[in-house]
């Protein structure tokens, strides 16, 4: 516990985020996916993380990312029943949305890797009401978003990826 409040506290630092943005980013759906989720750069991860994969806006080349999630079951409204995965654009508090964000508006779907199994996703974005209910509990998953928001003037979108099959 207090190795995984290090990292992320570390994470939420301005040299942690060039460490994440610049090479995490990079190494982590690697090591991810090589060792079906098991392990990240931190070696065990200390937040519970997923792999997205989503075809890229202008090529749709599949690009990957990995990132911090809240799974919501029973979903927090009506047309949402069933299990999901809520990811947050935050891109670490810079002024911009992340290019996944961008991609996952474009395309609507994805695939997303966690440990043990990988399923396709449909990616739809919160009201800012929906998002206003599910901050909290993001915040308490991913402590590192009260340093992003605090960083940043932009809206942070947050994303729910809801599996193939699943009541949306």
């Amino acid at each position: 516990m207090m190795y995984a409040r290090a990292v992320n506290a570390f994470s939420a630092t301005r040299a942690g985020t060039w460490v994440v943005r610049h090479i995490a980013a990079k190494l982590d759906p690697v090591i991810f996916a090589r060792t079906d989720g098991r392990l990240t750069l931190t070696v065990v991860p200390t937040l519970p993380m997923l792999t997205l994969t989503v075809p890229g806006r202008r090529t749709g080349a599949p690009r990957s990312v990995q990132l911090a999630y809240l799974l919501e079951r029973g979903g927090g409204s009506a047309e949402h029943e069933g299990t999901a995965y809520l990811v947050v654009g935050s891109a670490m508090g810079q002024d911009h949305d992340p290019d996944w964000v961008l991609n996952l508006r474009a395309s609507g779907r994805g695939t997303v890797r966690l440990p043990g199994h990988v399923e396709d996703v449909a990616g739809t974005e919160l009201t800012p009401e929906q998002k206003e209910r599910v901050w909290p509990a993001l915040e308490t998953a991913i402590p590192q978003l009260r340093t992003y928001r605090q960083r940043t003037t932009r809206y942070i979108p947050v994303m729910r990826l809801v599996p193939d099959g699943a009541q949306a």
